[in-house]
């Protein structure tokens, strides 16, 4: 579909300046959110890479200082399998607003065995999503702060042939890891599209976008020494799938344009402009299973229980 927001002027190379705004990015320190996170440096905004492992993202940092002139980037410690580290993550970020949080941060796991986080949920849903939606209520506070805060939430385009059950999100009957990555990268972008509704009807100012990458290889991804090396192999063994899919540094351009072009909007879908799995950024319409506000309000409500919090119903929210 042709996109009323798009606008003929945004540039994937060209993008807006946005110094003294502030960005966080989980799972920064490599893959797609280390290119999101490269490609909002070059803005001037201040960047936060949110990792699991501080060395990793510092040798991020320094790959992303060494690229871009004058980048301000930093690191913060965030493990979204412990939903007990979350307020420790929140009060390191020592700032009093954030301009944007990207929820890129993932787990994906190809074999069994099921796994479980710190507080006892499947691995890639409590940290996919439970871990995000939680991390959310904690950042609520300095998103309301900012004049028009942006919550992106980075899915899969593999959870578009994933439906939701419900009465078995864990994977408790029947664990199949690739099923239950695209199932727990669906429940995020269902979070992404009802926190929009919520705070809508709150009257928010903060929007909330869902964005998905396409597919991404790491044959296709440009070398970023520590973080990624490119042997000459794998770019030859890689070649043939650039027809139809693209590299994680492309991928992080949907989250990168939901983050900046101001003519974005909440509850809006975006991703990759040929068929959905390469090219520039592009609003595409929502998918119809993923437009059931039934089931995302159910699993919203799920996901309260499960991690005891709620995103969008703040009292500094109710008194905007």
């Amino acid at each position: 579909m042709s996109s009323t927001s798009s606008t003929p002027s945004w540039s994937v190379h060209r993008l807006p300046r946005a110094e003294r705004r502030i960005f966080l990015v989980t799972g920064g320190n490599a893959g797609i959110g280390y290119f999101t996170a490269e490609q909002l440096c070059t803005t001037g905004a201040t960047v936060v890479l949110g990792s699991r492992d501080p060395a990793k993202a510092e040798a991020a940092a320094a790959s992303i200082r060494s690229r871009v002139a004058g980048a301000q980037v930093r690191v913060v410690r965030l493990d979204l399998a412990d939903l007990s580290t979350l307020t420790t993550t929140v009060d390191s970020l020592r700032v009093d607003r954030l301009d944007a949080v990207v929820h890129n941060a993932g787990v994906a796991l190809d074999v069994p065995p099921r796994r479980e986080t710190a507080d006892g949920h499947e691995l890639m849903f409590g940290t996919n999503h439970l871990g995000h939606f939680a991390l959310t209520a904690g950042l609520m506070p300095l998103l309301s702060a900012a004049p028009a805060a942006r919550v992106v939430t980075v899915g899969s385009f593999a959870a578009k042939s994933e439906r939701l059950d419900l009465d078995d999100l864990q994977s408790r009957r029947t664990y199949r890891p690739k099923q239950s990555y695209g199932r727990s990268k669906l429940a995020q972008m269902y979070f992404g599209l009802e926190l929009d509704r919520r705070l809508r009807a709150l009257g928010s100012s903060v929007q909330s976008l869902v964005v998905h990458p396409g597919g991404a290889l790491d044959s296709l991804t440009p070398s970023r020494a520590p973080v990624h090396v490119r042997t000459a192999g794998a770019r030859l063994r890689g070649a043939p799938a650039a027809l139809l899919v693209q590299g994680k540094h492309a991928g992080a351009w949907p989250a990168v344009r939901a983050v900046l072009d101001p003519a974005a909007r909440g509850g809006e879908l975006w991703g990759p402009r040929l068929f959905g799995l390469r090219g520039a950024p592009r609003q595409e319409a929502v998918w119809g299973h993923l437009a059931d506000a039934a089931v995302a309000a159910r699993l919203w409500d799920i996901s309260c229980g499960l991690t005891g919090v709620s995103p969008a119903v703040l009292p500094h929210d109710l008194a905007r």
